[in-house]
């Protein structure tokens, strides 16, 4: 009964009018009082963003804040995939071969979340990761490792929350969000980036086009806090062993190694 009340009201709330309203807002310079109040409610770092937060016009202009250049390390070493986002890891597993991933204990349609069942053959058996971004946290998505971008392409209509209840009560939201997903090819496999776009902001930006990507470019944001999803091929990628689910990850550090 929950669930489904749940869902009926976020259904009631989020239609095109109030996210038209809420992104306009956000996109608006009636946002910039809210920038104090917001930075103290998440506790932003004033010292990492590359601009100070007074300087900003709007709210949106807070959300895709640059940092600074040396406040994200990358790991080194050609092996090492590096964690794409600031955010937590929430989950991570084998993607089964009857095409289908369990996220805290709720099965993902994996030929749903890619729409492209070509694609997704290459992917059964493999690992999957998925990588929360709350609020709080830096909105730019970087490259997990380098490689050539073989495609890019986006599906769905609306998004609904991907937090902690968005997750338990919602349907299946990482694979019926908007989305737009980049695959690279790194030599030795590849990689597909799910970018799962949030409620009401259904905002995904590409900010680098290039056919190759090196590891830790920045190459996208998000408007608003939401989660990345990584896959890769079958045997081709091990996760660094002592993550623990929720791990709170940053960009460059390193959550596994290509074999």
């Amino acid at each position: 009964m929950f669930s489904f009340l749940y869902r009926f009201f976020i259904e009631l709330t989020n239609g095109r009018v109030t996210s038209a309203l809420l992104k306009n807002f956000s996109q608006s310079r009636l946002s910039k009082p809210i920038i104090p109040l917001y930075t103290k409610v998440f506790r932003l770092d004033q010292q990492e963003a590359k601009d100070d937060f007074a300087s900003f016009a709007t709210l949106h202009d807070l959300f895709i804040r640059k940092l600074k250049s040396d406040v994200r390390p990358i790991a080194e070493g050609e092996q090492a995939v590096v964690s794409p986002v600031d955010g937590i890891l929430e989950d991570f597993g084998d993607i089964q071969e009857d095409k289908k991933i369990i996220v805290k204990g709720k099965t993902y349609s994996m030929e749903e979340m890619l729409g492209d069942p070509k694609t997704l053959q290459k992917y059964l058996g493999g690992k999957y990761l998925v990588l929360y971004l709350s609020p709080s946290h830096y909105h730019r998505i970087h490259t997990p490792i380098s490689g050539e971008v073989t495609q890019r392409w986006s599906l769905g209509q609306k998004s609904y929350p991907v937090n902690k209840w968005g997750m338990l009560y919602g349907k299946a939201p990482l694979s019926k969000n908007y989305r737009i997903i980049t695959e690279l090819d790194y030599g030795q496999g590849c990689v597909a980036i799910v970018k799962v776009g949030a409620m009401f902001i259904n905002s995904i930006e590409i900010t680098d086009k290039a056919k190759r990507l090196q590891k830790g470019q920045e190459f996208s944001y998000f408007s608003f806090g939401s989660t990345v999803v990584l896959l890769f091929e079958k045997d081709s990628f091990e996760i660094e062993s002592d993550l623990v689910i929720p791990a709170n990850v940053r960009i460059g550090e390193k959550i596994g190694y290509i074999k």
